[in-house]
């Protein structure tokens, strides 16, 4: 019983975390494209609270996976093949979370160079890893 509190936390904080990253780009979007002084600043504190908000739920996110991992052991992991690239999938949205405070402060010191486009285009990371992670995690291919 306890390994399915474990799972349904697990998925409940990665819902939460994903739907912060699939938000916070749109709002860079419309930053990068206006040119109205009073609407930056409103994005400004907009993507700061949530990125800040999402933030814990990565954290946990990542604290009850390796705690589930933990619980079937060490044989079990050895043997889920598709738990690695699912790993790797996760610290490559780690690095783009990460990637994300980079791009925060370019647009709190007003220094964003990017255009719109190229922030439509990064939105789509987390979408494709997202997928990529529910195949490995229901289908289990290898």
């Amino acid at each position: 019983m306890a390994i399915l509190w474990l799972k349904a936390l697990h998925v409940c904080f990665m819902v939460a975390w994903f739907a912060g990253i699939f938000y916070l780009p749109r709002l860079f979007v419309n930053h990068a494209e206006t040119d109205n002084q009073v609407i930056k600043e409103h994005f400004k504190g907009m993507e700061k609270r949530l990125l800040y908000f999402v933030t814990p739920f990565a954290l946990l996110t990542i604290t009850f996976g390796i705690w589930l991992i933990a619980q079937y052991g060490y044989d079990w992991f050895a043997q889920a093949h598709w738990l690695h690239l699912k790993i790797t999938l996760v610290t490559l949205l780690v690095i783009y979370h990460g990637y994300c405070f980079k791009l925060l402060k370019d647009f709190q010191d007003d220094k964003n160079t990017r255009s719109g486009r190229f922030y439509r285009l990064f939105n789509e990371i987390p979408v494709i890893l997202l997928f990529a992670v529910v195949i490995l995690v229901y289908l289990k291919p290898f």
